[in-house]
């Protein structure tokens, strides 16, 4: 039996593009971006690699006494990235995929400064973010999709196959592995090959 193939759709849009955008729908936007990234010789490459396993040490946050660094996700399909916490600061990124994983890195009373998985970091509302696991599957360099197992050892049958940055719900994760869930599909990944976890972070 041929095993299904599991896609992601776009994850944030910068701030000036929907200002000038208007009423054009965020599909027309999208399909005008790509157009002019194939267009221009400096376009962004897609390809994400794996995370390296680096220890992070946690600190209590400021403003919650939860630890710092800490992954949370997007609870809105739309929210605003700015440059300091606070609304007089610009917008420099908007988020429109919920549930999509960000990491705060630091924390005010009010405000989380995150970072996506490009890397890049900025404030968001506290409001806007949720404490419930997500994580977006990492591709290989050859852009080889992630298999989905249905045990967490190597060699277990194939679920399904993910591309990178399709977003999945985390249910566990232990030693090498995570369980996961996408789209209809539950199975087991390497740790590494996911964004929204740290190489030493086990819960259930």
């Amino acid at each position: 039996m041929r095993n299904s193939k599991i896609t992601g759709p776009l994850s944030r849009l910068p701030a000036s593009r929907l200002a000038a955008a208007g009423a054009i729908s965020l599909a027309m936007l999208f399909a005008a971006m790509t157009a002019a990234s194939a267009n221009e010789g400096g376009a962004k490459e897609t390809f994400i690699p794996a995370q390296e396993p680096v220890p992070v040490t946690h600190e209590p946050g400021s403003a919650t006494g939860l630890p710092v660094p800490r992954f949370v996700s997007l609870k809105s399909d739309r929210a605003n990235l700015r440059r300091g916490p606070g609304t007089d600061y610009p917008v420099d990124w908007v988020f429109v995929r919920r549930r999509m994983p960000l990491e705060i890195i630091a924390e005010t009373s009010r405000w989380r400064k995150v970072r996506d998985v490009d890397g890049d970091v900025g404030w968001i509302w506290h409001s806007m973010l949720d404490g419930r696991r997500t994580a977006l599957f990492l591709a290989e360099k050859d852009g080889a999709p992630v298999p989905i197992l249905d045990e967490p050892i190597p060699g277990a049958a194939i679920v399904a196959y993910a591309d990178t940055d399709v977003l999945a719900s985390l249910k566990s994760c232990a030693g090498a592995w995570c369980r996961v869930e996408t789209q209809g599909y539950e199975g087991y990944v390497p740790r590494t090959r996911l964004w929204g976890v740290y190489p030493d972070e086990d819960f259930d």
